[in-house]
């Protein structure tokens, strides 16, 4: 065999080669080790190599993204509100002391003989609570010691207790289980609100991530076919050097192909900075710095392959689940059941505020029991005394020996309710703009997935298309080199072909990134990326 044909099958080897491994049937279902394995065994002695699936991106970007680090403590801040808001309705307890001791100038000679002194001890302990209906209820336990050097008295010390009840509940502003725990729901809402907008930075995170690492692939699949097609220009030029030597072609030739190796040396250049560029994109959403020192210097190297599977659905099923499952979607919901809510509690707001009251007590009374002569206390002779107990006034309240209520309503009207009316048009408002807000959403959200379900379904044509266009730019360039071989073609004419291969080759890869990035897009679309990649994350995580 002849140098020439030698030269000629080595070139239709290698493009074999080059397609096989581009063929996007071995896309979707390899098995052994990847072409990316391969490189990256081939680069270990140049810079560390970092081998990567999609999957290991997307732990990462939950992991390290600070973006989605600060976005998760939006719903725990939110959950210390709610936890906030509890806490008006756990019981208060209250303790208070007095002791005072007062002397004042006697102003009647029957009353002291010179100073009047008193000495009072008091304290009261109280337990409060707010009933969720909007009333309240407290429970107090009255003490006080009452020792005084005035005459004429009966009981000196005197000692005295009283047990008390007391009951309040707004009867119309105010009143209902709804609006007693107004703090509490709209906590809870707000929990929700933000717990569905960090799944929404989860959904858009996992996206960015897909789009990144595509892209990569995209990037190095692309630098790998300009590599190849500058090997097979050189291939040629070396071929043309020996067949001018042999004087068999004239030397014009050795131009066109030296011209063809520049050109093709420049692409590599711009698909070398292709792929630091994604490579740096990828980098900084999974937050590579947080890992090691020398991530500027890491090479990452994909290992998962685009898939070239067809899924089918429609626009009315992907409507449905966007529905059902947009966490965006469901965030605006739940601000629109908080303004239902707001206008509720605000409208209430304007009715009258009256108040029922219900107050029982019961008081207990002991001390030093005075003795006078002839049982005559304005005699002023003391013949003796009858000790009494602190416990005796203590017990006499608990056990309600004297039993006293109280009952009664307050109204309160107000002379003018401009700022509770300027609530209430506000509220209304809100209302009106959360409902806008909604249907605009759910209008945007039905031309979204129009679109997103059409790229799906475009892409994938377009990549069975340049499939096609790639096989016959193929076929042509095989018959371009027969017909060069026996001369009826020039270089100007195979090596045109060649980048014509390399072109197609180059349109397949990206029209079959662009499906799978569709296919991400439509999941985003959807509101079910976290569930196809089983991400699940909640605050605190």
């Amino acid at each position: 065999m002849d140098r020439k044909k030698k030269v000629y099958i080595y070139a239709i080897g290698f493009l074999f080669m080059v397609m096989f491994a581009l063929l996007p049937g071995r896309a979707s279902g390899q098995t052994g080790v990847s072409p990316a394995t391969e490189e990256a065994r081939e680069n270990r002695g140049q810079a560390p190599v970092l081998e990567l699936s999609l999957n290991d991106c997307i732990y990462r970007a939950i992991k390290n993204n600070l973006n989605l680090k600060a976005e998760m403590l939006t719903p725990q801040i939110a959950e210390e509100a709610v936890t906030q808001a509890i806490e008006k309705f756990l019981p208060s307890f209250s303790v208070n002391f007095n002791k005072q001791n007062t002397r004042t100038a006697s102003y009647s000679f029957l009353d002291a003989s010179d100073v009047v002194m008193t000495k009072q001890d008091d304290y009261t302990v109280q337990l409060n609570q707010t009933i969720p209906i909007g009333g309240s209820f407290s429970a107090s336990l009255y003490n006080y010691i009452n020792d005084s050097n005035r005459r004429f008295q009966t009981i000196n010390p005197r000692y005295g207790t009283t047990l008390r009840l007391n009951f309040s509940q707004p009867l119309l502003r105010g009143f209902g289980w709804k609006y007693g725990r107004r703090e509490i729901i709209i906590a809870s809402y707000n929990r929700e609100i933000s717990q569905e907008n960090f799944q929404k930075i989860l959904e858009d995170t996992i996206y960015a991530v897909e789009v990144a690492y595509w892209n990569l692939v995209y990037a190095r699949e692309n630098l790998k076919v300009r590599q190849q097609s500058l090997r097979l220009a050189q291939e040629l030029l070396e071929k043309n050097r020996v067949e001018i030597e042999a004087g068999t072609l004239p030397p014009i030739e050795l131009l066109t192909a030296e011209s063809e190796v520049s050109t093709r040396q420049a692409d590599i250049l711009e698909a070398e900075a292709m792929v630091r560029n994604y490579e740096d994109q990828l980098k900084v959403i999974i937050n590579l710095a947080q890992e090691m020192e020398n991530f500027k210097q890491v090479r990452i190297v994909p290992v998962d392959s685009p898939t070239m599977e067809k899924r089918e659905i429609t626009y009315e099923e992907a409507l449905a689940v966007a529905l059902q499952k947009r966490p965006d979607l469901e965030a605006i919901r739940m601000d629109l059941k908080s303004k239902e809510f707001n206008f509720g509690y605000a409208r209430n707001q304007l009715l009258p505020d009256l108040q029922f009251q219900l107050s029982y007590w019961s008081p207990g009374i002991s001390g030093d029991q005075i003795l006078y002569q002839d049982n005559n206390p304005l005699t002023g002779i003391i013949i003796g005394k009858i000790p009494g107990k602190k416990s005796d006034a203590l017990r006499d309240a608990l056990d309600f020996k004297y039993k006293n209520w109280a009952i009664g309503l307050t109204l309160n009207l107000p002379v003018s309710t401009v700022a509770t009316r300027a609530a209430y048009a506000q509220a209304k408002l809100s209302l009106e703009q959360a409902k806008l807000k909604l249907k605009n959403q759910q209008l945007q959200l039905d031309l979204e997935i129009g679109n997103t379900v059409r790229a799906v379904e475009t892409n994938y044509q377009r990549a069975l298309a340049y499939r096609a266009a790639r096989e016959l730019a193929q076929k042509k360039l095989e018959a371009e080199q027969e017909k060069f071989k026996v001369g009826m073609s020039t270089n100007y004419l195979v090596l045109q072909y060649q980048r014509d291969l390399a072109n197609a080759m180059t349109m397949e890869l990206k029209a079959l990134i662009d499906y799978n990035i569709s296919l991400a897009n439509l999941d985003r679309v959807m509101g079910v990326g976290r569930e196809r990649r089983q991400v699940s994350v909640v605050s605190g995580d």
